[in-house]
């Protein structure tokens, strides 16, 4: 039984005549989820949420995430997060695969997208912090928007980022990713009138007690418009980031 992805393009089929009713019915009772027995896979969740299920791929088996991947067939650039080049290479011996090493982020089934659509910065404050950055670019880039990489643009050197600051105030949203002491969202937040999505991350001394630090001071900022995601989740910044940016009246 095929994988249903679009309930309109089902629809559509049965008012042609191409699918008979009886059959369309039995996709759309399938449709919640299938269960391999050590996965149950969302198909609905396109038609709840607009995108597809993503795989998150740190504890599972190179065998699992293929066969999850495998499942989800008729989907396009199936997104499996927290993956290793290891991990990745015996997926590919299943799957098509597209691995992007810097995000740990691997592409099932990837197809090229037509048109990115709106704006998205994505600013770092050091470059140990990239890791966590192309995680929420790529995430939302293979979601379907247009991002810009603003990399090492920490408050010790404020120019940096001010030399940007046409970038970050034309986009729908920003996602301010840093370490240490966590200040470059609340400065970035001043500074522009769109969302902003901080991301802490785990680089730092010990004092930053792993992000703690920079966490902490992102929940207190000063500025308005900041939300804050968990300690270098960089996927959770690239798939809200994403949300705001097609949001109605995204050009």
């Amino acid at each position: 039984m095929c994988l249903v992805t679009n309930v309109k393009d089902l629809l559509r089929q049965v008012a042609s005549g191409a699918v008979p009713p009886e059959e369309a019915l039995l996709q759309l009772r399938a449709a919640p989820f299938e269960d391999l027995g050590w996965a149950k896979i969302d198909t609905h969740r396109a038609v709840r949420q607009g995108t597809h299920e993503v795989i998150y791929g740190e504890g599972k088996t190179a065998g699992q995430i293929a066969g999850i991947a495998e499942a989800m067939a008729g989907v396009s650039n199936i997104l499996i997060t927290r993956i290793s080049r290891q991990t990745a290479d015996e997926v590919a011996e299943r799957v098509a695969l597209r691995y992007i090493p810097e995000a740990r982020i691997g592409i099932a089934n990837p197809k090229p997208i037509e048109r990115l659509i709106g704006s998205i910065a994505v600013a770092s404050g050091g470059t140990s912090d990239m890791g966590v950055c192309e995680e929420a670019a790529v995430t939302a880039e293979t979601l379907g928007s247009k991002v810009t990489r603003l990399y090492d643009m920490g408050v010790a050197g404020l120019h940096r980022l001010l030399a940007r600051l046409d970038v970050l105030q034309s986009a729908r949203v920003v996602v301010a990713v840093a370490g240490m002491e966590g200040a470059l969202a609340s400065v970035i937040g001043g500074l522009v009138s769109c969302p902003v999505i901080a991301v802490p991350t785990s680089v730092g001394y010990g004092a930053n007690l792993g992000g703690v630090a920079a966490l902490l001071t992102m929940l207190n900022s000063c500025a308005s418009g900041v939300s804050v995601v968990n300690i270098d989740n960089g996927f959770g910044a690239g798939f809200l980031a994403h949300r705001i940016n097609v949001m109605e009246g995204c050009p």
